[in-house]
């Protein structure tokens, strides 16, 4: 049980002093510097880019469905968020249309 706790307030220590962090270094009159700047551009995209190939990553062309629930849930995902710019509602439309798809459409019965 006490391992447990000093893992648990380990963790949070270091969440915590990550959150924190960028406020204490640039604090005050420090300016931020150009590659921060440029990272803040770049890296949530290219994280999402990853997110789209790690869902993907699995999909097979030759057997199966074909990927086609993938497709309709990613095109409704991109349609919807095109739409509303809501993130969330692009989230949970992709993820329900999904499993409607793999659970009533292509059951493979």
């Amino acid at each position: 049980m006490m391992q447990s706790a000093l893992i648990v307030a380990a963790a949070s220590a270091v969440t915590v002093l990550l959150r924190f962090l960028p406020f204490m270094v640039f604090s005050g009159e420090r300016e931020i510097p150009p590659l921060i700047t440029l990272l803040t551009g770049l890296l949530p995209p290219a994280v999402m880019g990853m997110l789209v190939v790690y869902c993907l990553r699995g999909v097979s062309l030759f057997s199966g469905s074909r990927g086609l629930p993938e497709l309709i849930a990613s095109a409704a995902v991109v349609l919807s968020y095109v739409w509303k710019r809501s993130t969330l509602l692009s989230i949970v439309t992709g993820t329900a249309l999904y499993m409607v798809l793999v659970q009533a459409v292509f059951t493979g019965a």
